[in-house]
């Protein structure tokens, strides 16, 4: 099933974000049943300014949060597994300050978010949910002992400060957000990575045989802007290959601006691999340079070699 494609965007996409202000944790299990909060977020204790960069989603980051992204609008029975998550936080944290005979300040508590694409009014209503003064339409809060709100991502204004939660909603709103990512300042902290992590989702779902309409729609919206993107990183290569070239040496810029290349794109390549790289012709390190934005993994660059080496 997708789902499991777009959970694991979801938790390195928040990962992504939130890592460079505190502490994260993806997947982290509790105690009582077997149990995983999908993202658990302790910021740091020197407050960056800089979190103000990601909105609304910066502003749940301020306070200690889990952090619960569905794909599909979450069910009454999830939302009551994800209070349950935050209860059996919540009790081991007591446990651990009673141990250390200290007083558990109400800050250190985590509040729970729960972001889901969207949800009916009745279950709102029979969660007896309110919205805020201070807070965008689209935040729904629960009684402030649960420290518990649904985070409908469908109804949040179509804003930059909500950018970063729209990014995992669904269909239209979630191309829609992709379109303003794709938009932002090139030197914008956040704005390289995160396309590359939706780039990965996008090649994720496309070796899925079953997919949703919303999916196979994805992928359409996507394909355009993976195109262009891939056009700018030849572009770059060519741009970088050519400074290496004019400071080292023609092939020997190629070839270590191919090898940067590769160990971002597939990881650690092994000596021998790295020696049958260094034995191409200026024509074929420029063929690999192109080639390279496909690979996904040592077996693609096996494959290439073996195809294209003399």
């Amino acid at each position: 099933m997708t789902r499991f494609i777009h959970d694991k965007f979801a938790k390195d996409y928040l990962e992504e974000l939130l890592k460079d202000y505190g502490e994260v944790k993806a997947s982290e299990k509790v105690s009582g049943e077997i149990k995983e909060i999908d993202v658990l977020f302790t910021p740091a204790k020197q407050q960056s300014s800089k979190l103000q960069i990601l909105g609304l989603l910066g502003r749940l980051a301020e306070n200690p949060a889990i952090i619960e992204p569905y794909r599909n609008p979450a069910s009454s029975d999830e939302i009551c597994d994800c209070i349950l998550k935050l209860l059996e936080v919540k009790a081991s944290l007591r446990r651990e300050a009673k141990a250390n005979k200290i007083k558990l300040q109400e800050s250190e508590i985590p509040k729970l978010w729960i972001l889901t694409p969207t949800i009916s009014e009745t279950r709102l209503s029979s969660f007896r949910t309110i919205q805020k003064e201070g807070w965008l339409s689209g935040v729904h809060f629960l009684a402030d002992p649960l420290r518990t709100a649904i985070v409908v991502i469908h109804q949040l204004p179509q804003t930059p400060e909500t950018l970063w939660l729209r990014l995992l909603g669904r269909g239209s709103v979630q191309s829609q957000a992709i379109i303003e990512l794709q938009a932002l300042p090139l030197d914008h902290p956040y704005q390289k990575t995160t396309l590359e992590l939706v780039y990965n989702l996008r090649e994720n779902l496309r070796v899925n045989q079953k997919l949703e309409t919303d999916d196979r729609e994805l992928i359409m919206r996507l394909e355009p802007l993976y195109q262009r993107n891939r056009e700018q990183a030849k572009e770059e290569g060519r741009q970088e290959g050519r400074q290496e070239g004019r400071q080292e040496g023609k092939q020997e810029g190629e070839k270590n601006l191919i090898l940067r290349l590769l160990h971002r794109r597939i990881g650690e390549i092994d000596a021998l691999l790295i020696e049958r790289i260094t034995g191409l012709s200026i024509e074929q390190l420029e063929n690999l340079g192109e080639a390279l934005l496909d690979f996904s993994s040592v077996a693609d660059l096996e494959a290439w070699l073996t195809q294209h080496s003399i």
